[in-house]
């Protein structure tokens, strides 16, 4: 079967993380709620997980716009947020 599926194989291996052939994946859940760490010091520090949502954390950087005015920060920030991407504001997820 392999053979024959040569094509997706070599596809999925540019576009995943596992590969399973004849086995069981590990049984993680992947959700929201999930979140994991490792050995001392990883498990102690909630910024590093592999899973859920927290882990876009790892590729991303934290910047802070103190005080700026409302048009000179990035359109993603701006109260009339002019792209509609949903956000977290004040608890409740929005697109306006």
């Amino acid at each position: 079967d392999l053979d024959d599926h040569a094509t997706l194989v070599a596809t999925l291996q540019r576009k995943v993380g596992r590969l399973v052939c004849n086995g069981f994946p590990t049984g993680i859940e992947v959700c929201a709620a999930m979140h994991h760490g490792g050995p001392y010091p990883a498990a102690t520090h909630s910024g590093f997980t592999s899973i859920g949502h927290a882990s876009i954390y790892r590729f991303a950087r934290p910047v802070c716009f103190q005080n700026f005015p409302d048009a000179a920060l990035p359109a993603e920030l701006q109260e009339a947020n002019p792209r509609g991407i949903a956000r977290l504001v004040d608890g409740k997820l929005i697109t306006k």
